[in-house]
């Protein structure tokens, strides 16, 4: 799983994603709320844990840009402010849950898992995208026409669709779908890509698969 973490303090933010590395998350860490938004525009993440006082944009600020965006990825909020009215804001924000400091790390991983099985469990049944329809429930496809579509690619079309315009590698399309599948490697990735393209030509999208050189594919329209 991936995670970004945006935090001013730049020693608690080392000591934290050196934490949630052990713990075998990858983490991007970054400073401030500019580049945090930067960062979740082009990178399709797990979970977001972000500071609210943060530099250029604030946690609120920052976390407002991303939902606009639509991005639905589970986010939460750290703070020194212990009082009601700023839990408020930074959930009425689109905040996913809230871990007031000094806190525990354990309890951070703990936050972490929950909110990325809600986040699971409640991801909507349809996804849209250009002219195409995904039914992640009946594994549909729909374009000009309807075909379905394997539960691989199924879940590897949903993680493009949750990350339209951003460039997903390799080891993070692996991650994704085939979850460290003992008898797979991520050769298998470039297979299920050629797959998806041709469905996605099939029912006449306007939408395509990008990328490849770098080992690196990323969803756009046509």
């Amino acid at each position: 799983m991936k995670i970004l973490l945006a935090e001013d303090e730049k020693e608690l933010a080392t000591a934290v994603a050196a934490i949630l590395n052990t713990s075998g998350y990858e983490t991007d860490t970054v400073y401030d709320g500019e580049a945090a938004v930067e960062m979740a525009a082009r990178n399709g993440y797990d979970c977001m844990v972000f500071d609210i006082m943060m530099p250029k944009k604030d946690g609120v600020q920052t976390l407002t840009e991303i939902r606009a965006a639509g991005n639905v990825t589970p986010v939460i909020m750290l703070t020194a402010k212990a009082e009601v009215e700023d839990r408020i804001v930074g959930l009425d924000a689109g905040a996913d849950d809230y871990l007031t400091k000094p806190f525990a790390v354990r309890e951070l991983l703990a936050r972490i898992r929950s909110v990325t099985r809600r986040n699971t469990n409640f991801m909507p049944d349809l996804l849209r995208f250009g002219n195409i329809e995904l039914n992640v429930e009946t594994q549909e496809l729909k374009g000009e026409n309807t075909i379905r579509l394997s539960a691989k690619e199924t879940k590897l079309l949903k993680y493009f669709l949750l990350n339209t315009e951003k460039e997903l590698t390799t080891p993070d399309i692996f991650a994704y779908v085939w979850n460290g599948e003992a008898d797979e490697t991520e050769d298998i990735v470039w297979v299920y890509i050629s797959y998806l393209r041709q469905k996605l030509a099939a029912v006449h999208g306007t939408v395509s698969l990008d990328g490849e050189q770098n080992g690196a594919f990323m969803l756009i329209t046509v």
